[in-house]
């Protein structure tokens, strides 16, 4: 057997599993899900992620046990998933004493990643100006709500953001409400944009020997989300590509979803004579195929919502896989519209790891989380912990690495600056 870059099995065992951004130190002052989704996608791949957490209560996500009032399980999924493999520091920045851990850190720190507000970062006096200066090779990355221009102040949320790029009003069928897109995929995307701004950033360090600022809005991010629709609009102002699109008038009616008798599939189908052809032969279709108005391409444009009409009511008589084995047997592109319990339980997401199982040390057993995007042959990312305990690390991190005595750190638990 060979792992994909050819190379044998035995020698894949042999491969660095410390992760590609081992010996990266990141501060990741952040809270919620955008920024420390950002720092997990870091640490996921070797980086030294030190979660900075106020000492009353920590990161506001460890009390996140419910979603709109429904629980969610009986671990906190929430904060364990998106700060695993971090460690914890738990630091009263509002303290002098606090700020000065943190410069003593930012000095021995590759980056600094921050979701908070800028008044704070002002109060506790870690903007960049500040920490590049203790530090110019420092690469300081902030995840803002729209941008670091302009006049918009507002909170920024996953919702609002996807409102105002324009997201939702592309969504769904026409007069009906917009629809949003949800499960925090703006901030998800946002993170992600920090983590792929930082790795560029620490790339131009290693050409020019210092730091730089990055901003990577939830704005930003979202835009990229939409960017197919958006491009098309910006070229030719045509209102179909910003506005809802019914799935009854497609340009092409053959791309399209399906009711089946158990579930909607997808079929995606260029509209030529030969796909109709094989189309109408995996749906026992004669009928439709010798209706001439669905004769020719123009002819199917022009009538899409009666074609539409016309494979939904055949769709309907018989259930998905059905349907999805006929049309892979003649050679057309279509698959099931899953829930969430159905990808669950997805045989290609647990092959590839996009699923996995972990220990959990909150309830002491196994838990499933997601796993990791990307896959890396020579240097992977791992899973190697969930979320820490709020402060877990705290004596671990003054002593060994910024060199405090157990004299200075009982004086500073004595003064609340630290856990």
């Amino acid at each position: 057997m060979s792992s994909p870059d050819g190379a044998p099995a035995a020698a894949e065992a042999a491969r660095d599993t410390k992760g590609a951004l081992s010996g990266l130190r990141v501060i990741d002052l952040t809270m919620w899900f955008q920024g420390p989704v950002a720092g997990q996608l870091l640490a996921d791949f070797g980086a030294e992620v030190i979660h900075v957490e106020r000492p009353q209560g920590g990161d506001l996500g460890r009390g996140v046990r419910s979603i709109k009032a429904l629980p969610v399980g009986d671990w906190n999924q929430y904060f364990l998933v998106i700060n695993r493999n971090k460690k914890s520091l738990a630091l009263d920045l509002n303290k002098p004493e606090g700020r000065e851990v943190m410069y003593r850190l930012a000095a021995e720190a590759d980056v600094f990643l921050s979701n908070v507000t800028v008044e704070n970062l002002e109060k506790w006096e870690v903007t960049y100006e500040r920490l590049s200066a203790i530090n110019p090779r420092l690469v300081y990355a902030v995840g803002s709500g729209y941008g670091h221009f302009g006049q918009i102040t507002r909170p920024s949320f996953d919702l609002t953001v996807q409102a105002l790029t324009g997201l939702m009003m592309r969504l769904g069928e026409p007069g009906q409400p917009p629809i949003y897109a949800g499960m925090g995929s703006g901030d998800a995307m946002g993170g992600l944009m920090a983590a792929l701004g930082i790795v560029l950033a620490l790339q131009a360090r290693r050409r020019t020997g210092r730091g730089q600022f990055i901003d990577a809005s939830l704005y930003g991010a979202q835009l990229f989300l939409a960017a197919p629709s958006l491009q098309a609009y910006l070229a030719t102002g045509d209102q179909r590509h910003a506005r809802q699109q019914s799935r009854r008038a497609r340009r092409n009616p053959l791309w399209n979803v399906f009711p089946a008798r158990d579930k909607w599939i997808t079929v995606c189908a260029r509209n030529d004579d030969d796909v109709w052809t094989r189309i109408c032969g995996a749906l026992d279709a004669a009928a439709l195929r010798d209706d001439t108005r669905f004769a020719t391409a123009g002819g199917r444009r022009e009538h899409t919502a009666d074609l539409t009409d016309a494979i939904d009511a055949l769709t309907s008589t018989r259930d998905a896989a059905e349907w999805l084995a006929r049309l892979a047997d003649a050679g057309i592109a279509a698959g099931p519209v899953n829930n969430l319990a159905e990808f669950a339980e997805d045989g290609q997401a647990w092959a590839n790891e996009y699923l996995l199982r972990t220990h959990c040390d909150e309830v002491n057993r196994e838990v499933t989380v997601r796993g990791l995007p990307i896959r890396l042959s020579k240097t992977p990312g791992a899973v190697r912990s969930l979320g820490p305990e709020l402060g877990q690390h705290t004596e671990e991190l003054l002593v060994d690495t910024l060199g405090y005595s157990w004299e200075d750190i009982g004086r500073m638990k004595e003064q609340g600056v630290i856990l």
